[in-house]
């Protein structure tokens, strides 16, 4: 099969030929019809985010595709049946605390870093080797649509926040960081799942508009200065009630100053779920303030991609049509051009920006 390889971080990726997925118990093989790009590609290729990757490998994080072949153990997928794949692998002796790895992309600790070493290779081929419960059915799609459904890599991640902080219809939520592809993603999932109220935080003026102009009245931004007293009489005025929950999703360059105004922003008895990068490139600590925590019964969560159950979940709010995908423009290139995907991918970042690969 064809496929692009990484032999080394810092170089280019080698398209050709290599041996097609053997199939193995509790394993699906699918013909991959797209695989995202994400925008960040360049900067984990280049080794620049020091992701934890064992080369050479077959990249990529996420795909859509037909199942090619099922093991002895898969009693309702089919060959030729649409599935996601999603790229978060767990580990499957130990339910409480399992190890993870992004299959293809990056691995969370020596567990995951082992569990790598097998569910190594990603969606940048024809075919990739995925672990049964990571097959997900997606329902009949025609074929030219399979590119906007690899959004579900992107929304997943965002919806994952929002089903972790257990967001109800007619609630108002503040997402801090909106204005990237993770919390734009965000403000559109809270909308269809029926927020009565969507606050988006960010200092780009200019993309605030955008996302204004895309939601109309249900979305209200929120311009941040920096100046923390400043932001919070803006989020004040802004709100039209109580914030009911926060979702941070500030990126590693951001102050944590930033991400703790808008986080101390949410009403008593209110939640906050943090997904962004703060801190990841050093700087000060968040540093919330315990008497307000404890006297204001706030939650604070951290949450890092999705629990699987909430998949099936998800493509069903997609198949209902509250949430479409044709909201993403879409650029698509073949895998022998997948030097230009990740460029154009790296220079079209912006909010409900797609680019994809067919392989």
């Amino acid at each position: 099969m064809k496929a692009a390889i990484l032999r080394a971080f810092g170089t280019p990726l080698q398209v050709g030929e290599v041996d097609d997925p053997r199939l193995g118990t509790g394993e699906v093989i699918v013909d991959v019809v797209a695989a995202p790009v994400l925008s960040y590609t360049a900067e984990v290729f280049s080794g620049k985010r020091r992701y934890a990757l064992e080369l050479p490998t077959i990249p990529g994080c996420g795909a859509i595709g037909r199942v090619r072949a099922v093991g002895p153990d898969s009693t309702k997928l089919a060959s030729g049946d649409w599935v996601f794949c999603d790229p978060t692998v767990r580990s499957r002796d130990d339910a409480r605390t399992p190890d993870i790895t992004l299959q293809g992309w990056s691995a969370r600790g020596e567990g995951g870093l082992k569990l790598q070493s097998y569910f190594r290779d990603g969606p940048f081929a024809s075919q990739m080797r995925v672990p049964t419960e990571n097959a997900f059915p997606i329902g009949a799609i025609e074929e030219g649509d399979a590119g906007r459904w690899c959004a579900l890599v992107t929304l997943l991640i965002a919806y994952g926040g929002l089903r972790r902080m257990e967001l109800q219809a007619g609630e108002t939520l503040l997402v801090s960081g909106a204005t990237g592809n993770f919390g734009s993603a965000a403000i559109a999932i809270a909308i269809a799942m029926g927020a009565g109220c969507v606050l988006g935080a960010r200092r780009n003026r200019e993309a605030l508009s955008g996302l204004e102009r895309r939601f109309g009245r249900r979305l209200r931004p929120v311009h941040l200065t920096g100046d923390a007293e400043t932001d919070a009489a803006t989020i004040r005025q802004v709100s039209p009630r109580g914030i009911d929950a926060v979702l941070d999703f500030l990126p590693p360059s951001a102050p944590a100053s930033l991400a703790r105004t808008a986080l101390m922003a949410v009403r008593p008895y209110g939640r906050a779920v943090l997904m962004g990068g703060v801190g990841m490139l050093g700087g000060e600590d968040l540093a919330l303030p315990y008497p307000w925590i404890m006297r204001n019964l706030i939650t604070v969560s951290g949450q890092w991609m999705y629990s699987r159950e909430i998949v099936p979940d998800f493509v069903a709010l997609v198949r209902s049509g509250l949430l479409p995908l044709e909201q993403f423009t879409l650029a698509e290139f073949s895998i022998d051009d997948i030097d230009h995907a990740i460029a154009h991918a790296a220079t079209h970042a912006g909010p409900f920006n797609l680019t994809v690969v067919r392989p």
